[in-house]
């Protein structure tokens, strides 16, 4: 069965949060980490954020099914801030033919990828211990958003895995029909567009009869909405949110100590 449940256990401290603390904390988290150009700060956070995953209750091979590809994305940020830095400062680290890097361009590359994994790694420790609907009631009683947003949110959300199951049928019957790409990257890149253009024109059409089976169905009235289940901020939730602020304005205060703080412009 198809679903966008949660890949943690139900009764874990953080997937018991309220969705709201939990999208304040991963938002101080993400912002101090992108603000701060250093490399301390966002490393710091990194770590608070790797001892925060057993209260989590996710598991570690999902996790790191996760955030794979999201890491690789990092690591190919360093790699291409090191090499096409505007201004190669500090020690020569790797000099063959053009290609020179040297660890001032590698700190700073660093210090970006740094900055794309505190990211992921929070909004993934976030989204993944929320189940959707709870954030969708979360949303509009805590942050009264409106509700044909929330809705349609939500609905697309519940969407996503049909995403993945289309593009495996679709890859599927092209390999059928013998449509393989092999080993020429010209034709594989050539095959992926397609089948991404397939897959987007089938998301557009399905989200239209969506859209009108919603509207159909009253979602778009004006009727005030009643909530079958009522979300509320504990005093764990706010200890949650005051906790992240608190983390963040600690690693902020060591970067400074440590005269490694910068900011982002």
């Amino acid at each position: 069965m198809l679903t966008l449940a949660p890949v943690c256990d139900a009764d874990a401290p953080i997937a018991r949060v309220n969705p709201v603390a939990k999208l304040a904390a991963v938002a101080a988290v993400s912002t101090t980490a992108l603000v701060a150009a250093d490399w301390l700060t966002p490393l710091l956070l990194l770590a608070v954020l790797a001892a925060a995953i057993p209260f989590s209750g996710i598991r570690i091979r999902a996790l790191a099914r996760h955030l794979a590809w999201l890491w690789l994305a990092a690591g190919t940020v360093v790699v291409v801030n090191a090499l096409f830095a505007a201004e190669q400062t500090g020690r020569t680290l790797l000099a063959f033919g053009p290609v020179e890097i040297s660890s001032g361009a590698l700190l700073d590359g660093t210090a970006i990828g740094l900055r794309v994994c505190v990211a992921a790694t929070a909004g993934v420790l976030g989204f993944a211990t929320t189940d959707p609907t709870d954030l969708a009631d979360a949303l509009t009683q805590q942050l009264k958003a409106p509700a044909r947003f929330t809705l349609g949110a939500l609905a697309a959300l519940r969407l996503l895995p049909l995403l993945g199951a289309e593009w495996q049928q679709i890859t599927t019957a092209r390999r059928a029909r013998g449509l393989e790409a092999g080993w020429n990257p010209l034709r594989r890149a050539r095959l992926f567009a397609s089948t991404m253009f397939t897959l987007l024109v089938g998301a557009i059409r399905r989200a239209g009869r969506l859209a009108a089976a919603m509207d159909a169905r009253g979602f778009d009235s004006e009727i005030p909405r009643t909530h079958a289940r009522t979300q509320r901020m504990a005093a764990g939730d706010w200890a949650l949110t005051a906790l992240a602020v608190a983390v963040c304005a600690g690693a902020v205060a060591a970067s400074v100590a440590y005269g490694t703080f910068t900011v982002f412009l």
